[in-house]
């Protein structure tokens, strides 16, 4: 049995400011979660989220439904 490593990337969209979360989305398929962390501290805890969430949540900051900051 082989177990897939995540792999963890930011957006695109993100600067070096030091605020950033990377996302691990290539387990979406087969685990159907999306792992969370923070990038200043990669060796700590990851908050895993299913896919159907995090997808939700996605599409609600695209439209603006969550507010900016």
């Amino acid at each position: 049995m082989t177990t897939e490593s995540p792999r963890w990337h930011k957006s695109s969209y993100s600067g070096n400011g030091g605020q950033c979360i990377e996302v691990a989305t290539n387990l979406a398929p087969t685990h159907d979660v999306v792992p969370i962390r923070d990038s200043k501290n990669p060796t700590g805890p990851a908050l895993t989220i299913p896919t159907t969430a995090f997808a939700t949540f996605v599409a609600g900051v695209k439209t603006g439904e969550l507010g900016t900051a």
